[in-house]
């Protein structure tokens, strides 16, 4: 309104001068360069009068309900936030309230979907922002911002009649770095500086309990200042789901859609080890983009598995190896399957030649039950089953190809973790103090063993590999139910499929 009010006497004071006779070419031209100088400053923030993030009023729509796969993740934050919740309670044991929560863990675990559930528990007003919304060229904006961010959220809660606010920085990683950083320029560290403050000043007597909360996949780049007690209290880590949490996420995921009576989430969540929160909403949605596409009413179990192979590798491609190209990736992924099946029975969940993404065929394997320690056997079978597709060109074909620069990449790896971990025959070493060339004679001998562990094994095997190379060339794609059947077909009667 005052804008207003201004800009309609500057104008009335124009129109009488130019009544007047006088020339008002020079005001017009500074009023022009004052507008432009006024807009310049407030597109860049250095005229803002206050700081509101994007606010939202949360318990509408996310609760922890709404999350799969974070029991403990939600049980130790809604602990957490009964401080703010019953302020009584805690005068009464004279507990002193928690100033920060910090949510850690791998992108798209949930921890955005934790700090909104947050808001809704406690009945605040939620403030989301994010990190880098703080740090401007302009020194001094950053930390005005800050301020301006802890003063709105008690203005919004004080407007809406709330006792709670929640402020949420994500990405809090950009804001609250290591100070020291950026030697030539102190915009960082003021913006830092400004926060530490602010969350010193929250009080419990305060008409509005304010509690910050933070996202980070990023821990290690934290100021230390920021994670001591007192700051940021309670470190809650929002890791990737187990199996159960799997399970539990793709069946919040597939309420509001049509299922076939095929389709088994018990299957899907075993087959889908690592997958994020964010992974597996991706593969539902993919999943009823296929059913659409090809008109089906319902999604159907092969929809899954193909938007697994999507979320895994990317679309399908257009292009097509030739001929010669065709047959030796079928080799090779039938070479990996073959050994897959030997050292895990079972463990083969698709096998296909055709290109997605930056490959041009793959094996995919059925993780079985979540593991988190590995022995040196497994990692050597590990080792058999990537070296397996270059092993299985050279057999058949008298030479190797570079399809198989990434299993030697993932071989060295799983090697590399044995001699690390003490189980190579150096037994527990200091890594530091290892020679150079002592350390890559023994990986040398690992990945030599398990190649003329695999080379023997696939001798024996030779005719059931063309075999399955000829079927797999025809389908393009044979799943791990009907390789295993083809493999018990062509090993009968008395063929012995051993090493």
């Amino acid at each position: 309104m005052f804008k207003e009010i201004c800009l309609g006497v500057a104008l009335a004071v124009v129109v009488f001068l130019v009544i007047l006779g006088y020339d008002v070419t020079p005001l017009l031209f500074l009023g022009a360069a004052g507008l432009g100088v006024y807009y310049f400053a407030h597109s860049r923030g250095l005229l803002t009068r206050s700081f509101n993030g994007h606010l939202v009023v949360a318990g509408q729509q996310v609760s922890f309900g709404d999350i799969g796969g974070q029991a403990t993740a939600i049980q130790e934050l809604s602990e957490a936030l009964d401080f703010i919740k019953n302020p009584q309670r805690i005068q009464q044991l004279g507990i002193r309230p928690l100033r920060g929560i910090l949510l850690t863990g791998p992108p798209g675990t949930g921890k955005t979907m934790l700090a909104k559930a947050a808001a809704g528990y406690t009945d605040a007003v939620f403030t989301v922002v994010n990190g880098s919304e703080f740090i401007e060229m302009y020194a001094g904006v950053g930390a005005q911002r800050v301020r301006r961010l802890f003063q709105s959220a008690r203005e919004k809660a004080l407007k809406e009649n709330k006792g709670n606010a929640l402020i949420f920085i994500d990405e809090i990683e950009i804001l609250g770095g290591r100070r020291g950083r950026t030697a030539s320029h102190l915009e960082y560290d003021q913006t830092l500086n400004q926060l530490l403050v602010e969350m010193d000043g929250l009080k419990t007597d305060d008409g509005v309990r304010v509690l910050l909360m933070a996202a980070t996949n990023r821990v290690d780049m934290l100021d230390p200042a920021l994670l001591r007690p007192g700051r940021f209290d309670r470190q809650v880590r929002v890791e990737l789901p187990d199996k159960e949490g799997r399970l539990e996420i793709l069946r919040l995921h597939t309420r509001n859609k049509p299922l076939a009576e095929d389709v088994s989430l018990d299957v899907l969540a075993k087959e889908t080890f690592g997958f994020s929160g964010a992974h597996l909403e991706s593969l539902t949605n993919e999943a009823a983009i296929l059913a659409m596409r090809q008109r089906c009413q319902v999604i159907e179990q092969r929809h899954f598995q193909e938007a697994i192979d999507k979320v895994l590798l990317g679309e399908r491609l257009e292009r097509q190896p030739v001929q010669a190209e065709l047959q030796r990736v079928a080799i090779h992924e039938t070479g990996h399957a073959l050994i897959s099946e030997l050292v895990k029975p079972g463990s083969v969940s698709a096998l296909t030649v055709t290109p997605r993404g930056q490959a041009l065929g793959y094996m995919r394997q059925v993780a079985g039950e979540d593991a988190y320690m590995f022995t040196r056997d497994y990692l050597e079978d590990q080792i058999a089953v990537m070296l397996a597709g270059a092993v299985a060109e050279e057999q058949v074909l008298g030479n190797r190809s570079t399809g198989a620069a990434n299993d030697y990449q993932q071989a060295m790896r799983l090697a590399e973790k044995i001699v690390d971990n003490g189980m190579s025959r150096l037994g527990v070493v200091s890594l530091e103090c290892l020679p150079g060339g002592l350390r890559y004679r023994i990986l040398s001998e690992i990945l030599g063993a398990q190649e003329g562990r695999v080379r023997s094994c696939l001798v024996n095997m030779q005719a059931v590999l063309c075999s399955v190379v000829t079927i797999l060339l025809e389908q393009e794609k044979i799943s791990g139910e009907k390789l295993r059947e083809i493999l018990f077909t062509l090993s009968a009667p008395g063929y012995k499929i051993c090493c």
